[in-house]
């Protein structure tokens, strides 16, 4: 089979939109699927590159001022129709809402080809992240859920990646009918072992001390200073621990600045962005995984943390309450509650028996987002869609 996915997030950006395109990839050409990646240029200009065992083709594209992290390609409909004459896929999953997918939609539902779309974000995180538009995110939200119901109007089928995704959209005005199916993981890269020496050295992260991490954007729509505070109580309470937290968003200035003003110096660390073998060691130094973000349609990296065999902490909104079950794995807690979230790590904080059984309820519980599960469920979907279309 040969399938063409279209992304506007692609490796090496660190998304968990970018993540989970670049699984499907792997995972399809590990079985012997022909795959190409169309995503924007991470210079500007065109090119080609080889990503371990797929093909990568990048587009002209450029920077955007309030997201330096992702580049926008400026597509034209006979760029992507040469693309699309050159490859002749058999099918076309288009990943995200930007130009690169809505482009590549417009191209394949010209040469009738059949199209699958993903949905991986909130039109309110896009919004939440272009603070210079604050005044207008309300209406600009209704436009890019609008944008979105565009981009899902040409494709033969619509994936999310979770149940309480599909629940979470209005999916009632969509011709193509939905299914939850998980990004996945690779279960293989993330596993129960005992973290690097090097890991602890590297990052200057006490070896003494239950440790708590966040691995993740640091921007705004994840509430990580509710984390933050949450430390602090657990901080004046007398208890000890460590707090370790990973990536780089546009809260992180903030984050650094409250840590200070909470007197917390001494028991945060902030690595910045990481290797994709640090990311791997990191999860594994963790003793517990928060995650305070009430926007996740099923959040990649809590998936990691599960499957590193680690107890989690989210709260209850999105789709965390599929992988935190309470008094199982973790806890739930309300949105923005910090005393319930310091409650909760205290929970796992005081019980070392407790985090090692809920450690090994998360691994079960990820063992069912393995690639070697979801990669067969995305190989059935498109031979259901090219049959249909035949």
């Amino acid at each position: 089979m040969r399938v063409l996915i279209a992304n506007d997030q692609h490796w090496p950006m660190k998304s968990g939109v970018a993540t989970a395109a670049r699984t499907l990839a792997q995972g399809l050409a590990a079985r012997g699927h022909d795959v190409l990646v169309v995503a924007p240029s991470q210079t500007g200009r065109g090119y080609n590159e080889t990503d371990e065992n797929y093909e990568i083709m990048r587009i002209r594209s450029f920077g955007l001022p309030f997201r330096k992290n992702l580049r926008v390609s400026v597509t034209y409909d006979r760029e992507m129709r040469r693309i699309l004459d050159e490859f002749k896929p058999d099918v076309v999953h288009v990943q995200t809402q930007l130009t690169v997918g809505l482009g590549m939609l417009r191209a394949a539902v010209h040469h009738r080809i059949p199209v699958v779309a993903t949905n991986h974000v909130m039109p309110d995180n896009m919004i939440k992240n272009i603070k210079l538009l604050s005044p207008v995110s309300r209406p600009l939200s209704y436009f890019m859920s609008e944008y979105g119901t565009m981009l899902y109007r040409g494709a033969k089928r619509i994936v999310m990646p979770t149940e309480s995704a599909i629940k979470l959209f209005n999916t009632t005005r969509i011709e193509a009918p939905a299914v939850a199916i998980s990004n996945g993981i690779n279960l293989d890269r993330f596993r129960p072992l005992k973290p690097s020496d090097e890991i602890f050295e590297k990052f200057r992260i006490p070896r003494d001390k239950p440790l708590i991490s966040y691995i993740g954007r640091l921007d705004e729509e994840k509430h990580i200073h509710i984390l933050v505070q949450a430390l602090e109580l657990l901080h004046w309470s007398g208890h000890d621990f460590h707090a370790v937290i990973v990536g780089a968003g546009n809260a992180s200035d903030g984050l650094h600045d409250l840590v200070e003003t909470l007197r917390l110096d001494d028991r945060v660390t902030f690595t910045g962005l990481v290797s994709d073998d640090d990311l791997q060691q990191l999860h594994r130094v963790g003793d517990i995984y928060a995650m305070p973000s009430p926007t996740e349609l099923q959040c990649l990296a809590m998936l990691e943390a599960m499957a590193s065999g680690k107890p989690v902490v989210a709260v209850d909104a999105g789709a965390l309450g599929e992988l935190c079950l309470t008094d199982e794995n973790g806890y739930l807690i309300p949105v923005d509650d910090v005393e319930a979230m310091a409650q909760a790590l205290l929970k796992l904080l005081d019980h070392p028996k407790r985090r090692t059984a809920y450690g090994k309820r998360s691994l079960e519980l990820a063992k069912k987002h393995d690639v070697k599960v979801v990669i067969p469920l995305f190989e059935d979907l498109y031979k259901e869609v090219i049959a249909k279309n035949s």
